[in-house]
């Protein structure tokens, strides 16, 4: 029988992990986003970039000053060979 797997998506606006509480997309969400788009890696970023515009949108419209590794959480991992 499989077992279900806890999803690890996002909480707006603090664009953390629902699941472990940390900054999404969390270690666990990028392992699934690489499984989900497998051969698509343009299409990957595309969907990460719609999240990153979304996650800076929040930002901007609440009280929080958009974090350092915003970038870096959003987008810079999914170049190939990136981690």
């Amino acid at each position: 029988m499989p077992t279900a797997r806890a999803e690890h998506l996002p909480v707006r606006p603090c664009w953390n992990c629902g699941t472990c509480g940390k900054p999404w997309p969390c270690a666990p969400a990028r392992d699934q986003l690489r499984a989900d788009f497998r051969g698509f890696p343009t299409t990957l970023t595309v969907y990460l970039a719609a999240q990153y515009n979304t996650a800076l949108d929040d930002c901007l419209t609440a009280p929080a000053d958009v974090p350092e590794d915003f970038y870096a959480r959003f987008l810079s991992w999914t170049r190939p060979g990136s981690s």
